[in-house]
């Protein structure tokens, strides 16, 4: 029996997406919303670490698979790896002719990220990085506001995505390659890229550990400049504590000189609260549009019709080289340039 043709027209047969580790926080919201959506059909999952992957096979009812089996088997993979395994990972799939959705950032260098896109061009296999707030419906109306000119002149911004210390691997700089810094600024740097067409061209930052007892910074305050001369700050901190109500924020304010935007692209949101004593009885409820469901569809549609995702690996380069910026200025206490190679 021959397999379905990778990509293009598949004579209404789903597409076939894969799951490259289970390392990652999001692997699961990944499942669940290809476990639902028409037209697709997670074949299943490949892991280094075996115990892990049948672990998260079994929760999902997929079967767990040697690497070569499971790029043999899908059209489309996402990497949900640690940091430093990205490459790796969307290397071999590229090789194999599979199309790659990788988790952010898409690698803690800009030369391997350099080095993954160059990869993907050579073997001509579509590369999205998972960027999921352009699908956020406050980041959308706020880009249509922008593109209209209803806020005249973009004077500053500013920005935030505080949110709970991980753990696990991604306090291990080995693996992650650095703390919130990595984890959490590339959301918003890509999210303020997209809004606004610019890109961050110097970066000033401010980085430490005072929320936790970790070998990497929970805490990071950035000042920025972006190419049309917009100040830009943003606070990307593990900074809320373990039993706060929801698992943090993501929000963008856009001040202009006849108008402001404020975006929280997690604003829909109801707190439930039962009255218990431990302090585990108040929870937020999210209720609106999830903008991991967006981002999972439109790669779904991506490797159905031959594309490019919406956010392709060369926005993650730039979003990395912003990264390693902020590291650099953190350690010489200085604004530094955007390398942007």
């Amino acid at each position: 029996m021959t397999a379905p043709a990778r990509g293009g027209d598949r004579n209404g047969e789903d597409v076939r997406i894969g799951i490259c580790s289970a390392a990652h926080l999001h692997a699961g919201a990944y499942a669940a919303q290809l476990e639902a959506l028409e037209g697709a059909t997670l074949v299943g999952v490949a892991d280094r670490d075996e115990s892990r992957g049948r672990a998260f096979t079994d929760e999902h009812g997929v079967e767990y698979l040697e690497s070569d089996a499971l790029f043999d088997r899908v059209d489309g993979v996402i990497v949900c790896s640690t940091n430093v395994e990205h490459r790796s990972w969307i290397e071999r799939a590229a090789a194999a002719g599979v199309d790659v959705l990788s988790e952010k950032p898409l690698a803690p260098e800009v030369d391997d990220a350099r080095a993954i896109v160059d990869a993907c061009a050579d073997a001509d296999v579509h590369l999205g990085v998972a960027m999921p707030l352009r699908f956020s419906l406050p980041a959308r109306e706020a880009k249509t506001s922008l593109e209209a000119g209803e806020i005249g002149t973009l004077m500053s911004i500013t920005g935030t995505n505080r949110g709970k210390m991980p753990g696990d691997w991604f306090v291990d700089p080995d693996a992650s390659g650095g703390g919130a810094v990595m984890d959490h600024t590339v959301h918003i740097v890509d999210l303020v890229h997209w809004l606004t067409g610019e890109r961050v061209e110097t970066v000033y930052a401010e980085t430490g550990s005072r929320f936790h007892d970790i070998p990497v910074e929970d805490v990071n305050l950035l000042s920025m400049t972006l190419t049309d001369g917009t100040q830009f700050s943003l606070d990307g901190s593990w900074s809320k504590p373990e039993t706060w109500d929801f698992w943090g924020d993501a929000t963008v304010s856009l001040l202009g000189t006849d108008a402001a935007i404020d975006v929280d692209c997690f604003a829909q949101k109801l707190t439930h609260t039962d009255g218990r004593a431990d302090g585990d009885g108040i929870a937020s409820v999210y209720w609106g549009s999830d903008p991991n469901g967006g981002l999972v569809s439109d790669f779904v549609d991506a490797v159905r019709d031959g594309r490019a995702p919406e956010t392709r690996g060369e926005a993650g380069v730039e979003a990395v080289a912003v990264v390693e910026a902020a590291y650099e200025s953190a350690e010489r206490s200085e604004p530094v340039d955007v390398d942007y190679r």
